[in-house]
């Protein structure tokens, strides 16, 4: 072995990618229609050190520092993606996306004698920032494989969350002959002051909500034309007013898709402002729009977690 490559084997390696916020899209981005979406503050890291007995010893800390998982994996059960009944879910689908990296590149297995791999957010797990498109970006940014591929034999979904953890910049994400198109803009009104992400107190799964919407989508393709007409109106707003216009048109003509009440007319319906949820309708974080400083009215009701645009938005 070469003394350069006996280095770069021992040397940690460590790779970050940015979480995800999506702001308009929601759902209909996995039939074609462009999809907003803004690159946050927060992120998670993957770090990589030398292990030994062709073992994976992993390790996953949440944003302050608790160790929220933790496991051994050996490298037959990579190469064979061997589950247990009797283990969690989590490992499982460690297992899976480790298996799905291995037959993208199989180098980082049979090329090693182990590793020692660490996770860590910069956000509460249960944020729904992206746990995990940022560690199937941060597995694929280690190996050298796509993204994209990778979640696709994973996980699943449009990969607006992949283009969020790969740029510093707003993006429209568009899928095209189910192929992503990434468009980075600039995004930098004068109204951001007057926008706030509020966390709903529970996380919402993306897995079950897309499902849900693949279940009970009807004739689409109208509806794309419409969403990516108000997508533009979004990004290219001037004035507040007509951003959260547009904001409210696109969460009744969501309403109607998804044949579900909106995030306002369940919980906020008293809020002088527009509230809109943000990627899986029912939980995670909603977009408010208000005049006012709105934490008060947020915190008074039971949501503690009131972020400002510009502490949340790269």
């Amino acid at each position: 072995m070469r003394l350069i490559d006996f280095v770069a084997k021992n040397m940690k390696q460590t790779f970050y990618s940015n979480g995800k916020l999506l702001i308009t899209g929601e759902y209909v981005v996995l039939d074609g229609a462009k999809a907003f979406a803004l690159p946050t503050k927060f992120g998670q890291n993957l770090i990589i050190e030398e292990g030994e007995n062709n073992t994976i010893l992993w390790t996953s800390y949440d944003h302050d520092g608790s160790i929220w998982f933790e496991t051994n994996i050996p490298f037959s059960r990579v190469i064979e993606k061997k589950k247990s009944d009797s283990e969690n879910n989590i490992k499982t689908t460690l297992i899976e996306i480790l298996h799905e990296a291995y037959q993208l590149n199989s180098n980082f297995i049979t090329a090693s004698k182990g590793y020692k791999i660490t996770t860590e957010l910069t956000f509460p797990k249960f944020w729904g920032l992206g746990t995990s498109s940022t560690l199937i970006n941060n597995i694929a940014q280690w190996l050298k494989i796509d993204a994209y591929q990778l979640l696709k034999k994973s996980f699943g979904g449009s990969g607006y969350d992949l283009a969020c953890a790969q740029n510093n910049s707003p993006i429209i994400y568009q899928l095209i002959d189910e192929q992503p198109n990434v468009e980075l803009i600039d995004f930098q009104p004068n109204f951001t002051r007057n926008l706030y992400f509020v966390y709903l107190n529970k996380k919402q799964s993306s897995k079950t909500a897309i499902a849900s919407y693949l279940n009970q989508r009807g004739a689409i393709d109208s509806k794309i034309k419409s969403i990516n007409k108000i997508t533009q109106t979004v990004i290219h707003a001037k004035e507040i007013k007509e951003f959260e216009l547009a904001i409210e048109k696109h969460e009744i003509e969501m309403s109607l898709i998804l044949e579900l009440e909106t995030v306002k007319e369940i919980l906020f319906k008293d809020f002088n402002g527009t509230v809109k949820s943000l990627g899986a309708w029912g939980g995670d974080f909603v977009l408010a729009i208000s005049n006012e400083n709105p934490i008060d009215y947020f915190n008074k009701l039971g949501y503690e977690t009131v972020i400002p645009y510009h502490e949340m938005i790269l």
